[in-house]
């Protein structure tokens, strides 16, 4: 099959009208949320891709191809995932578009431009990111100038440019909630969404990561209704993980975990994704097949009581 880098013309070949999943839109009374995660079976062609989704019972995806995909995958999977109503939910864009490393800054933009590129040619729901970090050794961690008015200004004019780079219609480009970079909470998501001002700027949700205290970690249920309250309207695809309290310890220390071992509000959770029209909830972070199974059948479990179909 030929192969080339992904560049804007073969955006604009492979961003072909009806490959966008036509996607069924489900009554109150049939709640529904699309379930994902990454898949461990091995696969060649876009059928393989479908069979081992739906050996899982998924019916959302990450994205499965790499920015360096031909045009012809490209059509080929998006053409696999519409005929088996799977829901591509995102390309990862993993960098850090505002390192101190001004090289390292300029390939992570370039890479955000491709894979922002490569979600719109395959109709995935978005493209994400997170804002970055000024740390020198980790390119996702925390540092002292991460939350101060400069580093703001700077991821605006970075998203600016990587959305009018592209220039998409169809997909988003969205940056992660995180800990210790913007945004990083609900107001902040907020004043990115005026700041930045364009259309194709949006929202992906993890509320995992903002779960940043004993006191927000025991009321999480509420913090997870303000995000879908303020943010709902422009959410495109959410992260699933749970997390724990340490009680061992006497300083608090929140430590992430698969769906089912700790105290994150599926039931809220669950119910307000539900609410929205195809927003899929991605699961993450977990090391085997056996644990994401795990994981899939507790959150199908919380479906079921409330009535969700996963």
């Amino acid at each position: 099959m030929n192969r080339r880098t992904f560049t804007k013309k073969t955006l604009q070949t492979a961003s072909l009208v009806g490959l966008m999943p036509s996607l069924p839109v489900f009554s109150a009374k049939n709640a529904f949320v699309r379930l994902g995660g990454p898949l461990f079976d091995t696969y060649q062609h876009p059928d393989e891709w479908i069979a081992a989704l739906q050996k899982q019972g998924y019916r959302a995806a990450y994205c499965p191809l790499k920015t360096d995909a031909s045009s012809d995958q490209i059509r080929a999977y998006a053409g696999a995932a519409k005929k088996a109503d799977i829901v591509i939910a995102e390309v990862g864009a993993w960098s850090n578009p505002i390192s101190p490393d001004p090289a390292m800054a300029q390939t992570a933009i370039k890479k955000c431009i491709d894979s922002l590129a490569l979600a719109e040619a395959i109709g995935a729901n978005c493209c994400v990111n997170i804002s970055g970090s000024k740390n020198p050794a980790q390119w996702a961690g925390p540092h002292k100038n991460n939350l101060t008015t400069d580093t703001f200004d700077q991821i605006v004019e970075v998203t600016r440019r990587i959305i009018n780079e592209v220039k998409p219609t169809r997909t988003f480009f969205t940056l992660e909630l995180m800990p210790w970079s913007y945004p990083d909470s609900v107001e902040a998501y907020l004043r990115l969404l005026k700041a930045i001002n364009l259309k194709q700027f949006a929202v992906h949700l993890d509320p995992m990561n903002i779960v940043v205290s004993p006191q927000v970690f025991y009321a999480n249920g509420a913090l997870i209704k303000e995000c879908f309250k303020k943010l709902g309207p422009h959410i495109r695809s959410c992260h699933g993980k749970d997390i724990i309290l340490k009680e061992d310890v006497y300083t608090p220390q929140l430590v992430e975990c698969r769906p089912g071992l700790g105290q994150l509000d599926y039931s809220v959770f669950l119910t307000e994704l539900s609410k929205l029209n195809n927003i899929p909830l991605m699961m993450e972070h977990l090391n085997t097949g056996e644990e994401y199974q795990k994981a899939a059948a507790y959150l199908r479990s919380v479906g079921s009581r409330e009535k969700i179909t996963l």
